[in-house]
């Protein structure tokens, strides 16, 4: 029922009758309190949006100091978008008499309170400073179209300046997803984040009726005539540009239990200083599967090599006897390790080294990260692509640069991809 806290004069309206059943449990973990920040990610038509917009005014409705504000990166997108949506969920609510909406600014204002759901964009600097209540706090947060905004920390400045004055705050960041696994919210949402709960949908998961047969007839009709377009509009699926160079990309948490059968293990280090990073990587090839998992990794800038040794000992159980490849551009460092007692190795450069060990990790069935113990491979990977032609034409070899995890796991896989037939 469609009644919480302090609404107790509020219509009954069936949740059940707005909110579809693969947002139940995301719905009861915001009425209990379990988490602050939800991100919601999906395809078109999953349903998303009404879910954020109903429990943004049920929870005002509910919480006498309760208060809102939306954002949209570009202030003249919001009449079409979250303006829209919140009246809508008013209406589905039976509550538009309590409420008083206006578009000048655009705002919708609980009438028995004066609790109020405010709408700014982000594209000037003033209209944040121009977020202000009169009564109680700005509980609710809805970052619409995520992907719009510039950036984590331009999102995360706006938090920092509007999560003031109360002891229980709920921030949504809603968006499909971009095409590009490059973009920085397919990177955001495979890092760990704390006290997040993350929400995957898509229109598959909605009554049909909600949609109508219109939207599922031309989701089916894309799905026959460009399959991988339909996979990224109607599923939400990351499927990317045609310019990856790793397709076999798996990004997914790797359990303990699955570290424990890992047998065949293999490190490399790219050396480096500043702004390169020294990188250490850890990996475990199953030749059976032909997948490739990288398990953890180490980055750190102007680090000496004696201390890179001592942090690779104590904290990531390193021993003198495992075997590490390494660029063998510095000799010096090489050097370096083995006197203090590592078998460290050089990698054997030579001709089309570089090609060939990049076709081998792109012939792999599968590359598997764990964005948790590994976020510098997972990005790294996930982002890189061919050069492109002015014209958006990609262009043959692999770019160089920002490449350091993936150059430590060339270097530590060299003794199987040299092997004669590979």
């Amino acid at each position: 029922m469609a009644r919480r806290g302090g609404a107790e004069s509020a219509p009954v309206v069936r949740l059940s009758q707005l909110i579809a059943p693969s947002f139940y449990g995301l719905h009861w973990d915001i009425a209990e309190g379990r988490h602050t920040y939800y991100d919601l990610y999906g395809g078109r038509g999953s349903g998303k949006s009404s879910f954020i917009s109903v429990e943004i005014v049920l929870g005002i409705m509910s919480d006498p100091a309760a208060n809102a504000v939306v954002f949209r990166k570009v202030g003249n997108t919001i009449g079409t978008s979250v303006y829209e949506q919140i009246l809508w969920a008013i209406d589905a609510l039976g509550v538009s008499g309590r409420w008083q909406c206006g578009v000048s600014p655009y705002r919708a204002t609980y009438v028995p309170t004066g609790q109020a759901i405010l709408f700014r964009g982000l594209d000037s600097a003033r209209k944040l400073k121009s977020v202000k209540v009169s009564r109680g706090y700005l509980k609710y947060l809805w970052f619409e179209e995520l992907d719009e905004f510039d950036g984590p920390e331009e999102v995360r400045s706006v938090q920092q300046s509007v999560l003031r004055g109360g002891d229980r705050f709920v921030v949504f960041k809603s968006f499909n997803p971009p095409v590009s696994r490059s973009n920085w919210v397919n990177t955001y949402v495979t890092q760990p984040a704390r006290d997040t709960l993350r929400h995957r949908s898509s229109y598959l998961e909605m009554p049909r009726r909600w949609l109508g047969k219109a939207f599922f007839d031309a989701a089916e009709e894309l799905e026959r005539s460009n399959a991988r377009a339909y996979r990224h509009e109607y599923l939400g699926e990351v499927t990317g540009t045609g310019g990856e160079v790793f397709e076999n990309l798996e990004l997914r948490p790797i359990s303990d239990a699955e570290l424990e059968r890992f047998d065949n293990l293999l490190m490399g280090i790219d050396w480096g200083w500043y702004p390169d990073p020294f990188q250490w990587v850890k990996l475990h090839y199953d030749a059976g599967r032909q997948a490739l998992y990288v398990i953890d990794e180490y980055r750190a800038y102007r680090q000496k090599n004696s201390d890179a040794w001592q942090a690779l000992k104590a904290e990531k159980g390193v021993r003198e006897c495992d075997l590490i490849i390494a660029d063998s551009a510095e000799e010096k460092s090489i050097q370096d390790f083995r006197s203090y007692g590592s078998l460290c190795r050089a990698a054997v450069k030579g001709p089309d080294s570089r090609r060939y060990s990049f076709k081998w990790l792109q012939s792999l069935r599968k590359i598997v990260i764990d964005p948790a113990r590994c976020p510098h491979a997972a990005r790294e990977f996930s982002q890189y692509e061919y050069a492109r032609t002015p014209s958006g034409e990609p262009l043959n070899g692999y770019p160089d640069g920002d490449d350091h995890a993936i150059d430590a796991a060339r270097y530590a896989t060299e003794r199987i991809w040299r092997r004669r037939g590979a």
